[in-house]
C-alpha cells in the first residue's frame, strides 16, 4: 500500500497491492500452464511411440493370421486328397478281394485274372505310397500350424505387456504432474509469503520517505535519492537507504528455506534526455547499468551474497510515466527492487 501526503493527512491507496496480487496470480497460472503443456507434450511423445509399437504388432498378427489361413487351406486340400485316395484304396481292396474269391473258386485261374490281380496290386501299392506321402505332408502342416499359433500367442502376450506398461506410464506421468503442480503451488505460496514479509519490513523502514514508492511487486527509489545527476556512485543518503535495505534482506534471508532459489533484482532506469557527449557514459544504457551495478556491489559489501543479486539496466526504454514533462521524466529516473525466484 502506498502512502500519499495530502496536506497534513495521509491516505492509503490499496490499488498497488491489488495489482501486486493479480500479477502474482497471473505469473503462477502462466507457470502452471507451461508445466502442464510440457507434461502433455512428453506424454503425447511417449503415447505416439507406444502407438507405433502397437501398430507394428498388429501388422505382424495380421500377417501371421493370413499365413495361418493359407496353411489351413493347404491342409484341407491335402485332407481331401487323402480322403479320395483312401476311397480309391478301399475300392481297390474290394476289387482285389472279389478277384481273389473268383480265383479261389476257379481251380485254374486264367492268366488274365492273374495279370489283373498284379495290376491291381501295383496300383494298390502306389496308392499306399501316395497316401503315406499325404500323411507326412499333413503332419508337417500340423507342426507348422502349431509353430504359428505359438508365435501368435507370443505376439499377443507382448502386446498385453506393452499395453499394461503404457497404462503404468500414463499413471506415473499423471501422478508426476499432480505432484509437480502441488510442489509448484507450495513454492509460489512460500515465495509470495516471504516477498510479502520483505515488503512489509521495507515499508516499516522506509515509510517516512515520500520519494520511495511501490509499483506492482517492486520498490521504486527515485535516482535523485541515491545518485548525483549523471553519476553512478552512491551518495551518502543513498548509502544509508541501501544499508537499511540490506539489513532487512539479511534478516529475511535467515527465514527463507534453502530450497527456495530467491534473488533480489535491481533494475536501473533513466529518462529520455540524451547524455552529453563529454560525460563518463556514452548513453543512458550505460548509465542505468552502471547505477544498478553500483547498488549491487554496495549490497554485497553489506553482506548480501552475490549469487542472490541481479543487476540490469533498461535505459529510457521502460518508462512508467509517458510524456516529456519534468514530472514524467523525474518518475522515470528510478531504481527498482524486486524479490523474485531464479
Amino acid at each position: 500500500m502506498a502512502l500519499r501526503r495530502r496536506g497534513k493527512e495521509r491516505t492509503i491507496d490499496y490499488w498497488p497491492g491489488f495489482v501486486d496480487a493479480l500479477s502474482t496470480l497471473l505469473l503462477a497460472i502462466m507457470f502452471l500452464l507451461t508445466v502442464f503443456v510440457l507434461g502433455q507434450f512428453l506424454l503425447s511423445r511417449e503415447i505416439t511411440g507406444k502407438d507405433e509399437v502397437l501398430a507394428r504388432l498388429n501388422s505382424q498378427i495380421n500377417e501371421l493370421t493370413e499365413l495361418l489361413a493359407l496353411e489351413k487351406g493347404g491342409k484341407q486340400d491335402l485332407e481331401d486328397t487323402l480322403a479320395n485316395l483312401q476311397a480309391q484304396l478301399n475300392s481297390s481292396e474290394t476289387e482285389r478281394s472279389r478277384l481273389q474269391q473268383l480265383l479261389d473258386k476257379g481251380s485254374g485261374a486264367s492268366d488274365s485274372a492273374n495279370a489283373r490281380i498284379g495290376e491291381l496290386t501295383g496300383e494298390l501299392n502306389k496308392e499306399k505310397e501316395i497316401s503315406q506321402q499325404a500323411l507326412s505332408q499333413v503332419e508337417l502342416l500340423n507342426q507348422q500350424i502349431a509353430a504359428l499359433r505359438a508365435q501368435i500367442a507370443a505376439v499377443e502376450e507382448a502386446l498385453q505387456v506393452s499395453e499394461a506398461r503404457d497404462k503404468t506410464s500414463q499413471a506415473k506421468i499423471a501422478d508426476l504432474g499432480r505432484r509437480l503442480n502441488v510442489a509448484l503451488a507450495q513454492r509460489v505460496q512460500e515465495l509470495n509469503r516471504y516477498r510479502s514479509d520483505f515488503f512489509g519490513r521495507l515499508r516499516e523502514i522506509l515509510s517516512d520517505r515520500e520519494n520511495i514508492r511501490i509499483v506492482g511487486d517492486r520498490f521504486v527509489f527515485q535516482s535523485e535519492v541515491l545518485f548525483p545527476s549523471g553519476a553512478a556512485e552512491l551518495n551518502e543518503a543513498g548509502k544509508v537507504e541501501m544499508a537499511k535495505l540490506a539489513q532487512a534482506l539479511l534478516e529475511l534471508a535467515k527465514e527463507i528455506p534453502p530450497e527456495i532459489n530467491w534473488v533480489l533484482r535491481v533494475d536501473g532506469h533513466t529518462d529520455n534526455v540524451p547524455l552529453s557527449g563529454n560525460g563518463r557514459f556514452a548513453d543512458n544504457w550505460e548509465l542505468s547499468s552502471a547505477r544498478s551495478t553500483s547498488v549491487v556491489k554496495y549490497l554485497i559489501a553489506q553482506g548480501i551474497p552475490a549469487n542472490r543479486l541481479v543487476a540490469a539496466g533498461f535505459g529510457e526504454f521502460q518508462p512508467i510515466a509517458e510524456g516529456d514533462s519534468p514530472e514524467a521524466r523525474q518518475q522515470n529516473r528510478r531504481l527498482e527492487f524486486k524479490l523474485t525466484e531464479k
